[in-house]
């Protein structure tokens, strides 16, 4: 593969790229004074300060209003197979010195912006990937670097067996794509089962959410495994509602740990046969149930029930996915953490969490703080935490770091 890099030049403003040399990964259309040269959307082209300074090069798409996502900061910079096998060695390598051993067997490989590769999301689960394209200018390079990636990971004896695309998100028509989904290769069983915290679970990439599961909250889970175990080794109660449950992870995690009595939510009827399947894969039906409810109705049911619970986990779909929804997410933050601390008992444990990256650190423990006071709580804060180290947060690219999640001892006021 030859350097891919055209000869057009995209100049930014005087004073506008700030993000960018800052260490961020996008230039947005009004931050751009020229393009010389002729090209198509997609293409790679280099990019100069507004004194001509090279600043790297990257992707440029006119349909978007992220009109350059940067690929490359050298400054005479070539781009060609080896540069990007180099990238994705390097995404490979990044992981195994980051997590255990035997969580390589399942986790983000790829994480778009934040690996330097723009708009490309690569799981394994398992034998099996999984490919998430959101840009333009990856579409053309993703089938090169999969096969890359195969070839890494057979080295290191990570064999596999297939590779799908999830490449169904709506947001691909900002980009001037239509969402897509369907085998890269050969065809394959796409129902993978993984284990991840001593939990199984059956995975199904092609109608899961997402990629198929949420690799992402790996290590919280496992937080929530240290807080039953505690807890049922401190007062014998371990009564836990896990609102939101999806494929029952935490819920799971929970039960592993030795809860007696678990409670999985879901609005969806088929991710609470999902869960209650993995619940039977593990041993667990006894004593982790799941059931299809609105969680935001079924909250004040159980509290006017009479209800409580040792342990609430609160872990929503993200309520803002704009920066322009965010007051009516807040609201919806709001409410749900009020509903879900009146469940806790006395010196019981709220885990809640945010997963949009809208929805800042500072603003959403603001959020809890005015729910707490609402309903006469107190919070004792147990850990902060984010999403897992296979999801790397680049600083200065905001849209990388997302996650939050904390786990509070729960007080009334006396």
């Amino acid at each position: 593969m030859e350097n891919l890099i055209k000869n057009s030049v995209i100049t930014i403003k005087k004073g506008e790229g700030r993000s960018l040399k800052a260490g961020g990964a996008w230039i947005y259309d009004n931050e751009i004074e020229s393009i010389t040269g002729t090209f198509k959307n997609g293409e790679i082209l280099r990019v100069h300060d507004f004194d001509g300074y090279p600043l790297g090069a990257g992707f440029i798409n006119q349909n978007s209003k992220i009109r350059v996502r940067m690929l490359t900061r050298a400054k005479d910079p070539i781009i060609d197979g080896e540069f990007l096998r180099a990238r994705v060695k390097a995404a490979w390598d990044y992981r195994k010195a980051v997590l255990a051993k035997e969580d390589l067997n399942s986790c983000r490989i790829i994480f778009g912006e934040a690996d330097f590769l723009p708009g490309l999301v690569i799981d394994k689960y398992s034998d099996v990937l999984v490919v998430e394209c959101l840009a333009l200018g990856m579409e053309a390079l993703k089938e090169f670097i999969v096969d890359s990636l195969k070839e890494i990971l057979a080295a290191d004896g990570y064999s596999i067996r297939g590779v799908y695309e999830r490449s169904d998100a709506l947001v691909r028509k900002k980009e001037g794509l239509m969402p897509y989904k369907g085998f890269i290769g050969s065809e394959f069983d796409t129902n993978v089962e993984i284990v991840e915290n001593g939990v199984k679970y059956l995975v199904d990439v092609v109608n899961g959410q997402k990629t198929g599961f949420f690799l992402d909250q790996k290590y919280n889970r496992l937080a929530m495994q240290r807080v039953v175990k505690g807890l049922r080794l401190s007062t014998g109660s371990s009564k836990v509602l896990d609102c939101f449950t999806h494929m029952g992870t935490f819920a799971l995690n929970c039960g592993l740990a030795g809860a007696t009595d678990v409670t999985g939510l879901d609005i969806s009827e088929y991710a609470v046969a999902q869960a209650t399947e993995n619940a039977a894969r593990n041993g667990l039906s006894d004593t982790v149930k799941f059931r299809a409810a609105n969680v935001l109705d079924e909250l004040p049911r159980l509290y006017d029930a009479g209800e409580k619970f040792d342990v609430v986990i609160l872990d929503p779909p993200a309520f803002t996915k704009s920066k322009e929804a965010t007051k009516s997410a807040m609201k919806g933050y709001r409410e749900i953490n009020m509903k879900g601390m009146k469940l806790v008992k006395d010196g019981g444990y709220l885990a809640t969490c945010s997963c949009s990256h809208f929805m800042t650190q500072e603003l959403f423990t603001e959020i809890i703080g005015q729910a707490a006071k609402s309903v006469h709580k107190r919070l004792r804060q147990v850990e902060f935490r984010t999403q897992a180290p296979d999801h790397p947060i680049l600083w200065a690219a905001d849209e990388s770091y997302y996650l939050k999640f904390l786990i509070f001892q729960v007080c009334d006021e006396k």
